[in-house]
């Protein structure tokens, strides 16, 4: 009985799992008698198709070339990206059934179903022109529905030429241009992650009502020093004026009071230490706990430390606090349909988790808008949409370089858009990574 009931579970619940994989090698048996489908973009541009000659020769094509490459993935030399995710799909084949018998018959294949994805040619073409030569990664998403709308890692490299490029890529340790940087890199968060601090302040006190802090540019604790960009000094601060400014000191101060095991908890109930609700990702890491001494837990309250996440994770926290606190799943394929142009099958919106309490997002919220209207993000202030966001500088080397971190959202009372950019080596997050969220918004909102 037990096993009967198993196998009733497996071919009506996880059946379709193990179909999917891309482990499964006998997927691929399917393009016997199925010629791969398309992908496809929201706005209906072309990212992948099979050519087939006239001797029945197949070659899989990227119009887009580079500017797809890790999000859509290849598919000669295994598959990566939704050439992997949405394998299953694009060798299945569901033309009207007298056309398959036909074909059958004739003895030439059936077309494959096309995949429609959740991505914006429009904004990947801007994330990807915007990012230009510089190492790093941007990642846009619809908070109210998981949707990604977009998602670049460079340095990239152009599928069509996979096959013949392949040894000099996978033996390339400098560029590493195959790790999709944005669900896979990880990199200290530098104070974008102040926005963990600051809930996990909220979570203890209540509100941020009382608070103050007297910077004077840098701070020592059991003789450890941090110090503020530049060593600038912002006098008397609340905590609004304190996150506006990205004011390390007063974090610092703050992080010490916290301890360890408070911000512990408050980030894996972000989902540091935790599964993503991801196909493919690195899982990003947070060691502080209620032993850790003063200057650990001072560098790791301003985003330094060991701290270490990727462009994704910041992406899906931000998406939180933009919707409520609740993260829904994030996903690439809207739609499935056949070669009719028929929909086979829809992704439905579904909620993953709450991350925090309205409430809490609603702050988080407004320390994010004060960025905008008058901290380290003014650049985005004033361009015909409201937006909030969190810039970060994260160090990475002895001698003070640091990559250049944005996250943030647009409109901001019903929010929209939710971008995260990092730019390696890129100096502030105001320098490098806030004009390319820029860019974006003003696409979503202007094009």
């Amino acid at each position: 009985m037990g096993l009967i009931g198993y196998l009733i579970y497996f071919n009506t619940i996880k059946s379709d799992d193990f179909i999917n994989s891309p482990y499964n090698t006998r997927q691929d048996t399917f393009s016997d008698r199925v010629v791969r489908g398309s992908i496809l973009s929201s706005d209906g541009e072309v990212l992948a198709q099979t050519n087939v000659s006239e001797d029945g020769t197949e070659e899989r094509s990227y119009p887009y070339g580079n500017t797809f490459a890790h999000v859509v993935g290849y598919d000669t030399n295994g598959k990566s990206g939704l050439e992997s995710e949405a394998n299953f799909q694009l060798l299945s084949s569901h033309e009207f059934f007298l056309n398959q018998i036909r074909n059958e018959f004739m003895g030439t294949k059936n077309t494959g179903d096309s995949v429609v994805s959740t991505l914006s040619a429009d904004l990947q073409t801007t994330a990807y022109n915007s990012l230009g030569d510089r190492r790093g990664a941007v990642v846009a998403l619809e908070p109210s529905t998981g949707k990604i709308l977009a998602m670049v890692s460079k340095p990239d490299f152009d599928p069509n030429t996979i096959s013949e490029n392949w040894d000099s890529l996978v033996n390339d340790e400098t560029n590493s241009s195959l790790l999709n940087r944005a669900t896979m890199g990880q990199y200290p968060p530098g104070s974008t992650f102040k926005v963990v601090t600051a809930l996990d302040y909220f979570r203890t006190h209540g509100s941020f009502n009382g608070f103050s802090f007297d910077c004077q540019g840098s701070i020592t604790k059991e003789g450890h020093t941090i110090q503020c960009y530049n060593g600038n000094v912002h006098g008397s601060e609340d905590f609004y004026t304190a996150f506006a400014n990205s004011c390390n000191c007063a974090f610092a101060e703050i992080g010490t009071e916290l301890g360890g095991a408070s911000l512990l908890k408050t980030s894996e109930d972000l989902l540091f230490n935790k599964k993503l609700p991801l196909n493919s990702y690195r899982k990003s890491s947070f060691s502080l706990n209620g032993s850790s001494g003063i200057p650990l837990i001072m560098q790791t309250a301003i985003g330094q430390g060991n701290t270490l996440v990727s462009p994704m994770h910041m992406a899906l926290i931000t998406s939180a606090i933009a919707n409520n606190g609740v993260l829904m799943k994030p996903y690439l394929i809207d739609k499935v349909v056949n070669a009719n142009g028929d929909t086979i099958k829809t992704t439905e919106p579904t909620t993953y988790k709450r991350l925090m309490t309205g409430n809490e997002a609603a702050i988080l919220g407004k320390l994010m808008k004060g960025v905008v209207e008058s901290g380290t993000a003014s650049a985005l202030n004033g361009r015909g949409y409201t937006a909030a966001g969190k810039t970060g500088s994260a160090e990475y080397d002895e001698n003070g370089s640091s990559h250049s971190w944005f996250i943030g959202y647009s409109n901001v009372d019903d929010p929209d858009l939710v971008v995260a950019v990092i730019v390696e080596g890129g100096g502030t997050g105001s320098e490098a990574a806030v004009p390319i969220a820029a860019d974006l918004f003003d696409a979503y909102h202007f094009d």
